[in-house]
């Protein structure tokens, strides 16, 4: 009897996550290799990893900075659409260029006349 194991090693989430995992290991190789830079360099080891944490946070503090701005950004963008889309748009009250009981010009639905044209002029 013949037993295999079918992995899917084709499909897109294990390629990305064997792509995570390389770029992590690839960081952390480098981190490696600053750390002794500057241990090379007469910095203490316990400081060299003290300064490479504080680069971490300040990145991860930048990061976050600019997501929040983002994410804002969005918030309003959506509360503006929301607003668009609900505005009540109050079309019939509004006046329109027609000809009227006075001549051409500018009448609401009660037929008043709003612009300020001479009646006598049609």
């Amino acid at each position: 009897m013949n037993m295999t194991t079918n992995t899917h090693n084709g499909r897109w989430s294990h390629r990305l996550g064997r792509g995570a995992g390389r770029a992590w290991r690839g960081y952390l190789r480098r981190e490696q290799r600053v750390a002794g830079w500057l241990v090379t360099r007469g910095v203490p080891a316990g400081a060299a990893t003290a300064v490479l944490w504080i680069v971490k946070l300040a990145v991860l503090g930048m990061l976050l900075y600019t997501v929040s701005w983002l994410v804002l950004l969005l918030a309003f963008a959506v509360v503006a659409a929301w607003l668009a889309r609900n505005a009540d748009v109050d079309d019939e009250n509004q006046p329109e260029w027609r000809e009227g009981h006075s001549g051409h010009g500018l009448y609401d639905k009660n037929e008043w006349r709003h612009d300020m044209g001479d009646s006598d002029e049609s």
